[in-house]
């Protein structure tokens, strides 16, 4: 079905690199037209990230019309680059079977606009528009309208064709806030085992998207109905039924869920740390009613938190982050009862760059436990403390005197003992920084020479939290490797 629009409106909306690379195609005299999810969101009135025009030019025609474009790929797309935008432009295409429920085993370039059209996933995504005309062979349109995500033709086959679009369908309701409807979300309840054939790096797209989008709570709902995060992720399902404390309202599924939801960052990573912050208190959980504990949950979780990532291939810089949010967002902040030192040693331990995400984190938290108001006077007084102390010294780096300067001093040759004094030194000057000055520092050395030449010189705290710290990162947490299996 074709319906003209009226005084070329739509048209009007492209941006000039797509108008020229329509007129250019026609110019050369092929069709050419904007398709799927670009036209999608212009009728949606959304953003337009990615711009895909479809045509009847093939990939060596299409590079004879745009000489400042590249082609290499096996699915007929060149990337045009044209006033300054990249632009896909894809011949038509139909395809043959998926055996592996991923890809097709076969890309034939089409004849028509149609045959390209009917190999798409979804009635909304399957229209196409030159900016005059509107082709809808689905009424994808109309569906749009009534914000309603319907499988093109069906939504068994589409879905037996490539699994991952049970995950789009679920993606697009989260971020379009639009409903399946009721014939695909049944083919999904049907064929949610098909997500077993999906490479791990596909799947952690969608569902980082899906957490990323703008009601998250939504796509993870649809996730857990439909099965499919029993086959993504079990350990959020673990604690389903596992009631809490008088602090919490909800199981700790929901809260889970619902602190991912509040987490004010638009951080993908750190609303994935929110989601999963929780995730070891099935496993530590002692006690029920009112007066339940949850000892070390952070800790447990935090290697939970690294075996999931893992599984789903997220980088090791990725992985790094959120297990360290998910370890240390049980931060004590009764602000009363901290001393500017205490704010400094809580500053060393989560690093100043990820203050801000640890915050937001806590607030996911906060409001996902049930309660109103959203940031709390003490951890406001909080931020204004770090604010007040983060210039000083907190690293052993930052110290009047390096580890030359103790060598030199306590006439030491180096040695782990030339790390215990720094840390000793460092000790001090966390509790009052106006130590930090090369007279004092030295005198101190000179002072503690003496045990650290017999070896006698305790290990500070703060280096024990240190290595701590160092061995949970190398070891994955394989002290509590037992609990979570």
């Amino acid at each position: 079905m074709s319906t003209r629009l009226q005084s070329n409106i739509l048209f009007q909306a492209l941006p000039q690199a797509v108008q020229e690379v329509l007129f250019k195609l026609k110019g050369a005299g092929f069709e050419g037209f904007i398709v799927g999810g670009c036209l999608r969101d212009l009728i949606l009135e959304r953003a337009v990230r990615d711009w895909d025009v479809t045509t009847n030019a093939t990939p060596t025609e299409i590079q004879k019309i745009f000489p400042k474009s590249f082609y290499a790929n096996a699915f007929g797309t060149v990337t045009v680059q044209s006033d300054g935008m990249e632009i896909e432009v894809t011949t038509y295409r139909s395809e043959t079977k998926y055996s592996d429920k991923r890809h097709p085993d076969a890309v034939q370039f089409g004849v028509t606009l149609e045959d390209d059209l009917q190999r798409r996933d979804f009635t909304m995504n399957a229209i196409a528009s030159d900016g005059a005309i509107l082709h809808d062979p689905f009424q994808g349109s109309k569906d749009i309208q009534k914000r309603l995500i319907r499988a093109v033709g069906n939504p068994k086959e589409r879905f037996e064709e490539d699994a991952l679009r049970m995950l789009r369908a679920i993606r697009f309701a989260a971020e379009l806030h639009m409903r399946i409807e009721s014939h695909t979300w049944s083919a999904i309840l049907s064929d949610v085992r098909l997500i077993d054939y999906l490479s791990k790096e596909r799947v952690r797209d969608e569902i980082m998207k899906i957490v990323a989008s703008d009601d998250p709570l939504c796509g993870f709902w649809l996730l857990m109905t439909s099965g499919a995060l029993q086959r993504i992720i079990p350990e959020l399902l673990k604690g389903e039924n596992v009631s809490q404390n008088k602090h919490h309202i909800y199981t700790v599924l929901f809260h889970n869920l619902f602190s991912m939801a509040h987490c004010p960052s638009d951080d993908p990573l750190v609303r994935l740390a929110a989601l999963l912050h929780d995730v070891g208190k099935p496993h530590t959980k002692q006690g029920e009613g009112t007066e339940a504990t949850f000892y070390q949950h952070e800790i447990v979780g935090a290697t939970m938190t690294r075996k999931i990532m893992r599984r789903l291939t997220f980088s090791n810089a990725a992985i790094e982050r959120v297990c360290h949010l998910v370890r240390h967002h049980m931060f004590y902040y009764n602000i009363g009862e901290i001393t500017d030192a205490g704010v400094r040693r809580f500053i060393r331990r989560v690093g100043k760059e990820n203050i801000s995400d640890l915050f937001a984190v806590r607030i996911g938290d906060r409001m996902g436990s049930g309660v109103q108001k959203d940031k709390p006077f003490k951890l406001i007084e909080l931020e204004k403390r770090i604010e007040e102390v983060q210039k000083d010294p907190i690293d052993t780096r930052m110290l009047a005197l390096d580890g030359n300067d103790v060598m030199r001093i306590a006439k030491l040759a180096p040695g782990r003992t030339i790390g215990i004094l720094l840390y000793t030194l460092l000790e001090e000057v966390l509790e009052d920084p106006t130590r930090n000055n090369s007279e004092y520092l030295e005198q101190r050395i000179q002072a503690l020479a003496g045990e650290a030449k017999q070896g006698i010189l305790p290990i500070p705290r703060i280096m024990k939290e240190d290595q701590k710290q160092r061995e949970e990162r190398l070891t994955g947490g394989q002290k509590y490797k037992r609990v979570t299996e």
